[in-house]
């Protein structure tokens, strides 16, 4: 009977032993699964990233610090001043334009109830280039017609001279940005044939880098033109259509003092 029990008793421990010996295996995996999930996350998430394209401004602004800080900050330079200066025109032109119409209409107006000093008086009131036409004629009103019409077209010119204020120098960076660029162009080209023949050999990787960087100058010089060039055209267009205005309004002055004259 002991013997039995001696049996039995060790028949349950060596199934205990293999129990444990089976369930220790897939424990360890388990674990060990726990401890990889975190790393393997990581890393599929930077090969997802990496294989992301770049956006436009970040793939801009690769290329242009592989462009080099020499040409590419001078063509940088030529884009920020040129912008300064034509938002400033472009406000500028937008406060000096008035509605010539209305204007007109209240001159007229004044001038037939009040005389030339009530008119005067709303050209006083009123900005722009139009209005100091208006006064400036009649301000020679009492002398004669002729005298109000030299002085309108006087002021007319030193009006126009102030619309066109600085607007050469956005035509200038216009024409540099890509004269630059070209420049880089040229400059990184010789330096490729220079490493061409101090290797002795013509080997494309040798001159690829160089070549890759003397053409972003060019495109990027060619950017900024573009650029300068929408906003000039725009500032050009605002002047011609304001000297319009100037020139009508500076007929239509005469034709107003004329017919007060003869009512007086």
């Amino acid at each position: 009977m002991k013997r039995l029990f001696s049996i039995l008793a060790i028949a349950t421990v060596m199934a205990f032993g293999n129990i444990q010996a089976a369930t220790a295996p897939a424990q360890l995996t388990t674990n060990v699964q726990l401890l990889i999930a975190p790393i393997t996350t990581t890393i599929q998430a930077e090969e997802a990233a990496a294989e992301e394209p770049e956006s436009f401004h970040q793939n801009l602004k690769k290329r242009f610090i592989e462009g080099g800080p020499s040409f590419m900050g001078i063509v940088l330079l030529c884009l920020i001043l040129g912008l300064a200066i034509a938002i400033e025109r472009i406000i500028f032109l937008n406060l000096s334009t008035t509605n010539s119409k209305k204007l007109q209409q209240n001159v007229e107006d004044a001038l037939n109830s009040g005389g030339v000093e009530a008119a005067k008086e709303v050209c006083r009131n009123t900005k722009g280039p139009v209005a100091s036409i208006y006064y400036q004629g009649l301000d020679r009103a009492d002398e004669s017609i002729d005298a109000a019409e030299k002085a309108v077209v006087a002021y007319g010119g030193v009006q126009m001279g102030q619309l066109e204020k600085n607007v050469s120098w956005v035509s200038l960076f216009i024409a540099l940005a890509p004269m630059l660029g070209f420049m880089g162009t040229v400059i990184g080209m010789i330096d490729a044939f220079d490493k061409i023949e101090a290797a002795g050999d013509m080997q494309p990787s040798l001159v690829a880098g160089g070549i890759k960087v003397a053409l972003l100058t060019t495109v990027f010089g060619l950017i900024v033109a573009i650029i300068l060039q929408v906003f000039y055209n725009y500032i050009i267009a605002k002047i011609d259509s304001i000297v319009n205005d100037m020139e009508d309004a500076s007929i239509t002055l005469i034709d107003m003092l004329v017919a007060y004259k003869n009512k007086k």
